[in-house]
């Protein structure tokens, strides 16, 4: 049988996250193995996200069950959050990371219907097997929210691809890393990939078909080099980049490669990004852990440029250095010490879906 065209081929791409969006698709905490010891104050962190979010847009919350629903309820209207544009959807998760598990929304000009999902597959960052239901948010969403998901195959098998392993200008290119998606033995998504095959997937599942390849992803980070936690598009022709200028830190040789990589680098139409550096707050850890903090992984929403903040002196200059770039929107800092814990931030429990 022949294979079926390919999201692009029907027109299909993804927009860049800054372009309006219909709503934002968050799922509540329920999984306090994530946060040990430290999972208390993670549901108010997430309801500041999300009253944050709702300010513009409306909020899409994924709960496992109606206690869990009523539960998010209580905590959001206490927060202050305007619940009116709050939805909550009954779609059970494994964990929080919606980014990754969640819907990655594309729309297209013309025909209906104007949006779609990427039918990309989920398996647990090809670390955790505990992902069954995390597996199934994209196709529930789609459905909640009655758009068709899309295959996307390759080499005759569905392709795994988190959303917090790419990102895209929404002309044409895209951000990745080697570490997270070529490297030959450490959480392989795809066994047997090679660049040309990512570099197909993008073209032809987002509509990217340029990619800036970066090296290594931070300290801390068990997706083994997510991109959205080191070097995010803050405009089409801008590339945010996180950069460590102690040499003692171990972020500070991976970050200055990517620099150098994207000295080189050329945009879908031969020009080369604007490179603007954000600085990288000081070494986080519990117990001994380092954990991924990170300024990069900040979330655009219709409101408000959301920034997660870690207490340290760097918040201020990370806040001003993005205020400069977005200037349609304020630039807000969350507090993000208790959700870097579990090993994610802002960007990693959010997942824009675009107007139509």
């Amino acid at each position: 049988m022949p294979a079926p065209p390919t999201p692009a081929a029907r027109g299909y791409a993804m927009p860049a996250e800054w372009a309006p969006h219909a709503a934002t698709w968050i799922a509540w905490p329920h999984a306090a193995r994530d946060w040990p010891g430290r999972f208390g104050p993670v549901p108010w962190a997430v309801a500041d996200l999300v009253k944050k979010v709702a300010e513009g847009e409306t909020v899409r919350l994924l709960v496992n069950d109606g206690a869990a629903g009523a539960r998010a309820r209580r905590s959001l209207a206490s927060h202050g959050a305007d619940v009116s544009r709050v939805e909550l959807h009954r779609i059970p998760t494994d964990r929080a990371w919606t980014r990754d598990s969640g819907p990655v929304f594309l729309r297209r000009e013309g025909r209906a219907p104007r949006r779609a999902v990427a039918g990309f597959r989920f398996d647990g960052w090809a670390k955790y097997p505990d992902c069954a239901r995390d597996a199934r948010v994209g196709e529930r969403a789609a459905r909640a929210a009655g758009v068709p998901r899309l295959p996307v195959r390759r080499g005759g098998r569905d392709v795994v691809l988190e959303g917090g392993a790419f990102d895209v200008n929404g002309s044409g290119s895209v951000l990745a890393t080697e570490e997270c998606l070529l490297h030959p033995t450490v959480q392989v998504r795809n066994p047997g990939f090679a660049r040309a095959d990512y570099e197909a997937v993008f073209r032809d599942a987002v509509g990217a078909p340029n990619v800036l390849w970066l090296g290594r992803g931070i300290a801390g980070d068990d997706t083994h080099g997510h991109v959205d936690d080191v070097a995010r598009f803050a405009g089409p022709r801008t590339v945010v980049l996180a950069f460590e200028p102690d040499g003692r830190d171990p972020n500070h040789a991976p970050l200055a490669e990517n620099r150098e990589r994207l000295a080189s680098a050329r945009l879908e139409d031969g020009s080369r990004p604007e490179v603007v550096l954000l600085p990288m707050p000081r070494p986080v850890a519990f117990g001994g852990q380092r954990v991924p903090a990170s300024y990069a992984n900040f979330y655009v929403s219709n409101a408000a440029v959301l920034v997660p903040t870690f207490n340290d002196p760097a918040d201020r200059r990370a806040l001003g250095i993005l205020a400069e770039l977005f200037r349609d929107r304020p630039v807000v800092g969350i507090h993000a010490l208790d959700l870097v814990w579990g090993l994610g931030t802002l960007h990693c429990m959010t997942q824009q879906e675009p107007a139509p």
